[in-house]
């Protein structure tokens, strides 16, 4: 776009196609003075020639964008600060008084108004002074308006007789003018006003009868309310007369800069507990000993007459003439290492919390928080309490009852451990019972024979023996060969003042040997509870841990791995017999592997193939009639339920917490079916559950199934239930081998280095 002659270039500024219009209202005339394009405004000939009428265009004619000046300069205004001189006539020593103003220049329709700054007290009606319209130029110009070429910093414009000088103008306004041109000067000074000179020096002359000694601290209060500051320290006093040494907790209160000190009691410390060193109030930098009646007072008074006359008089002191002022510690003050004063006690702080440190990191910028050592000190530990030493017992009763009798005068019964039993009580199908078949070990041929049961039951870790009877074998059928109760473990004294232990589920595997009453039992198997609970609790049943078993067997492997390969790889199948590994892997092994670890390593590795029972269809459609039946519809609070509980909308949740859900939803469902849902559902990586997955999963309307006979859920979907081939018999040899994780060893390893290699090498 071309420049306009005799303007300035300003590089990297764009000019405003619409800057220079004197018409805001209608389009402009244009005319040429000596060539260039000039501006006309529709006015009357002047009088007195041509003096001011005509304006320099930015613009040629043509060159520019015509759009209106409504549009162009929407909101667009130009502010600048001025003041005038208004004389007073009955005021002394101040002929005359200066008013503050502001004048506004809309560019959008040329319009200028005029507001005077509010003053306190100033006896004049403030505000809008001139409003908002288009002025004249005084005469003999007062055929034309004012523009913003007529307004600048330093000059004088006259405005219905008032002169304004005009002292700044805003950012704004400055920026415009520069782009459009025009020079803006620095800003000016604007001259003391006599008669507000006076008015301050008789404001401070003038002494209040009370003094306004509060200060507002509202503000902080609203800002910091319940947020503190904690510090540890220490306070030796231990060489004072039976003095001691002190655990501290310093707590900064932001709302109102107090602080509060408590005391950290070990046991048995000799104090009361829980005693505060100093309640929250604020600390003094410097203690000059405790103040005297009404030292600490927020104001003084003085005593103008006293109680002789009647009802006396008194006033504030508002000069506060011999009131010292008291500087308290702040949250600047307290630093780690730091000691604080605390009424001629020494406090040091050895650390802090970590909000405390993020305080200090983003307000004050400290990032090096090294916590400081306390001294030694010996006094300060409290030895452990002495364990109560019980008589022996002697026979009568069981252990805990003579435990009681001792402890306490008065006979209660044992206490019995009830959270434990509540979290090993039975639950619908999971009776919490790990049941073995046992042998006798007797030197009679006929007790060997014999075939026995034993149940260890979780909720009391206490035991209980039947025993299976068989046809003409001259053993009766016998209801419970020994009835429920904890069995002591061989071996121990019997008469001491500690129990002796007792049998734990951990004690009990197959191949382990159990003595209960005087009889000797080995376990030759167990059932498929007790298997499947030791496997899901691996970690408190090292015997069924297949990882901790894999680890023992590459151990023993490593040395003979090829030789072992060579003779177990299977020919025709994939697959192992049960015996065929056993008889391998226990001369291996030793005394150590057990009967019960081999079940875990047939068990977890099995080339049994099972089928399940209910496919995804058919759950759903059990689902489906179960919700039907008991006339459950509720998916749209379900679906809210879901979504509280997923913030990020990740779309996932983990199986336990779906279970707590459903559950606390009261969704008509049974834990069989609910299991048997939750295996069938789509899952990601980690094992969480999609639950829009569910939602459509318990929904008749997508993808609507036929009704099917209601069926038995607790009975049938229960696992134990399902007719399964025995696991175990056979052996799946590479998912074993793959696991033993040693083919690394059949890699020929690389022929040791010659005499020419090693030279070579040098």
């Amino acid at each position: 776009m071309a420049r306009s002659p005799g303007l300035p270039f300003l590089p990297g500024l764009t000019f405003n196609p619409n800057i220079g219009r004197t018409n805001f209202r209608i389009d402009p005339k244009f005319d040429f003075n000596e060539g260039v394009p000039c501006l006309v405004e529709k006015v009357k000939p002047n009088l007195f020639g041509p003096l001011t009428d005509k304006y320099p265009s930015f613009y040629a004619r043509g060159e520019c964008i015509e759009l209106p000046s409504w549009i162009a300069f929407d909101k667009h205004t130009l502010r600048f600060d001025a003041f005038f001189q208004q004389t007073l006539e009955e005021v002394k020593d101040a002929p005359y008084v200066l008013r503050n103003v502001q004048i506004y220049f809309f560019l959008e329709d040329g319009t200028i108004q005029v507001m005077e700054k509010q003053q306190d007290n100033s006896g004049l009606a403030q505000g809008t002074m001139i409003a908002r319209q288009r002025i004249r130029l005084p005469a003999p110009m007062d055929d034309n308006f004012y523009d913003i070429l007529d307004f600048n910093v330093g000059r004088e414009i006259e405005f219905f007789g008032k002169v304004f000088k005009i002292t700044d103008c805003d950012k704004f306004t400055r920026n415009f003018l520069n782009r459009a041109g025009i020079a803006i000067p620095d800003p000016i000074n604007t001259p003391n006003d006599p008669y507000l000179d006076n008015r301050h020096k008789e404001t401070r002359c003038l002494l209040p009868k009370k003094p306004n000694n509060k200060i507002d601290t509202f503000g902080q209060f609203l800002k910091f309310d319940k947020k503190i500051l904690r510090f540890y320290g220490y306070w030796d006093d231990r060489d004072s007369d039976f003095g001691e040494f002190h655990d501290l907790e310093i707590y900064y209160y932001l709302a109102d800069d107090t602080i509060e000190i408590k005391d950290i009691i070990p046991p048995n410390g000799g104090r009361d507990t829980g005693s505060l060193l100093m309640k929250r109030s604020k600390l003094p930098k410097v203690y000059k000993g405790l103040p005297g009646p009404g030292q600490n007072a927020p104001d003084t008074i003085l005593n103008v007459l006293g109680y002789g006359l009647a009802g006396g008089r008194y006033i504030f002191d508002s000069l506060n003439c011999g009131k010292e002022h008291v500087e308290y510690y702040k949250d600047k003050d307290l630093s780690i290492g730091g000691v604080l004063n605390c009424f001629g006690r020494k406090i040091v702080l050895t650390d802090c919390d970590g909000n405390t440190k993020e305080y200090y990191r983003v307000k004050y910028g400290v990032d090096t928080f090294v916590p400081l050592a306390k001294p030694v000190q010996a006094l300060h530990k409290s030895n452990p309490l002495a364990e109560r030493e019980l008589p022996p017992w002697n026979g009568y009763g069981s252990y805990e009852d003579s435990a009681q009798n001792c402890i306490t005068v008065e006979m209660k019964a044992p206490l019995k451990d009830f959270k434990k039993f509540l979290k090993y009580d039975r639950k619908g199908m999971d009776s919490q019972i790990l049941r073995y078949a046992a042998r006798m070990v007797s030197r009679n041929e006929n007790n060997c024979q014999r075939k026995f049961i034993i149940c260890y039951f979780l909720s009391d870790d206490t035991i209980q023996v039947f025993e299976v009877a068989r046809e003409n074998s001259g053993f009766g059928p016998a209801k419970c060969f020994f009835s429920r109760q904890e069995v002591l473990m061989p071996g121990q004294e019997m008469f001491t003042s500690k129990r002796p232990q007792c049998y734990k589920p951990q004690h009990l595997f197959v191949g382990a040997q159990l003595v209960i009453n005087s009889f000797h039992f080995i376990l030759v198997n167990a059932d498929e509870y007790a298997l499947r609970y030791m496997e899901i609790h691996a970690h408190l049943y090292p015997k069924s841990d297949i990882n901790v078993i894999i680890e023992k067997l590459r151990e023993k492997l490593k040395p003979i791995y090829k030789d072992f390969v060579g003779e177990m790889i299977p020919k025709e199948t994939t697959a192992l017999s049960y015996d065929t590994l056993r008889s391998k892997l226990c001369p291996i092994m030793g005394e150590n592997f057990t009967e019960h670890e081999m079940i875990t390593i047939a068990r977890a590795y099995s080339s049994n193939c099972i089928e399940e029972r209910f496919s995804r269809d058919a759950i759903r459609a059990i689902t489906l009639t179960e919700l039907k039946r008991l006339l459950w519809d509720d998916h749209k609070r379900l679906k809210e339920y879901f979504l509280l509980r997923d913030p990020s909308r990740c779309g996932v949740i983990p199986e336990k917490e779906l279970y707590t859900l459903l559950r606390g939803c009261r969704i008509p469902l049974d834990v069989q079916l609910l299991e048997k849902i939750f295996k069938v559902l789509k899952r990601d990586e980690k094992g969480f559950i999609y639950y829009e997955d569910f939602l459509d999963f318990i929904n008749r309307r997508i993808c609507p199934t036929a009704d099917t006979i209601p069926i038995n859920i607790k009975s049938e979907l229960w696992w134990a239930t399902e007719k399964e081939p025995d696991v175990g018999k056979l052996i799946d040899w590479c998912a074993f081998n793959n696991a033993l994780n040693l083919e690394s060893i059949f890699k020929e390893q690389p022929p040791p280095p010659t005499l020419k290699d090693l030279q070579h090498n040098k």
